[in-house]
């Protein structure tokens, strides 16, 4: 029985290291492919640009300036109201660009076109830095049409800047950036080749006042889509009084109340004379103001003109 207990003995010892000695194996195959695979790359985890990424506002977008301070804006100078968002707006928009425009410094005054002081300097929270040239030009709606078309021609879209003068002809940048000038004789537009092609932001400006000339809010009126009355207000609507006088004002910037959903918004605006840009106080809710509610019933007031809700129009 000995000889047979020492072979079995041998046995168990042979089964005890072919054990362990696989499982040995097996576990550090299994260590070696969790640790070597390949961790996920960067790439992998990047959702990839969101179309409301954070806005970095940039001084090619106001082309006008020689300098940009993102410090001097409509979104860092004025809070949304307690309570409310900013409503979200996609890179490259219209929307985000105005949210975005330069201010002056706090407490200057407005300016008329000659570089005198504004009469009435109650009606303006801030005032926005972009020229008014030194004709009696960019007035009401030609405020608007000038924001319209820096913004354009600031994401590379020139092609897109037209309007239309009170006599329904057409005027395009992209003729007149051609070398065609509109020659006006009473109610007859016609338009001659007559200058160098040149597609500068001078030539623009020099385009902005041929139209300030010959277009206004009828014709800016005209053009632009009325918005239905369930529609939300949203940044770069205009509410316009189409006239001669007319009026217009334009929408920079909004935010909601995630809880109720109702809308705040800021107002902008030239007036006559020519004079700077600003974005207005509000004169109905000091508490609220420089923000408008868009719920504002049938009549929207502002410091210096009254307009009803179907005076309400989109780009």
């Amino acid at each position: 029985m000995k000889p047979l207990a020492i072979v079995l003995a041998c046995l168990c010892l042979l089964f005890v290291i072919v054990v362990v000695l696989g499982w040995s194996d097996f576990s550090g195959s299994y260590s070696t492919s969790v640790s070597d695979a390949p961790a996920p790359s960067a790439a992998s985890l990047d959702p990839g640009p969101s179309r409301f990424a954070p806005e970095l506002p940039q001084a090619k977008d106001y082309p006008w300036l020689a300098r940009y301070d993102a410090r001097e804006t409509i979104a860092a100078r004025f809070a949304a109201p307690n309570g409310y968002e900013r409503v979200e707006t996609e890179a490259g928009t219209f929307a985000r660009w105005l949210r975005h425009l330069p201010l002056k410094k706090a407490g200057t005054p407005v300016r008329l076109y000659d570089g005198r002081e504004k009469g009435d300097q109650s009606a303006h929270a801030a005032v926005i830095d972009i020229d008014t040239g030194e004709s009696d030009l960019q007035q009401c709606a030609d405020a608007v049409i000038r924001l319209r078309a820096e913004y354009l021609f600031a994401v590379g879209k020139a092609d897109a800047i037209r309007f239309n003068f009170t006599s329904g002809d057409r005027a395009d940048f992209a003729r007149w950036r051609d070398g065609w000038r509109p020659s006006i004789q009473g109610n007859t537009v016609r338009w001659v080749r007559s200058a160098a092609a040149d597609a500068s932001h001078e030539s623009l400006r020099r385009y902005l006042d041929t139209v300030f000339t010959y277009a206004g809010s009828a014709s800016l009126s005209a053009e632009m889509t009325p918005v239905p009355p369930a529609e939300s207000v949203r940044i770069c609507d205009v509410f316009i009084r189409g006239g001669f006088p007319g009026h217009a004002v334009i929408v920079v910037d909004a935010a909601e109340n995630r809880r109720t959903g109702k809308r705040v918004m800021l107002l902008a605006q030239g007036f006559m004379p020519a004079q700077d840009m600003h974005v207005l106080v509000n004169p109905s809710a000091t508490a609220l103001s420089p923000w408008y509610e868009t719920d504002f019933g049938d009549i929207l007031r502002t410091p210096q003109w009254t307009f009803r809700r179907n005076e309400w129009r989109r780009f």
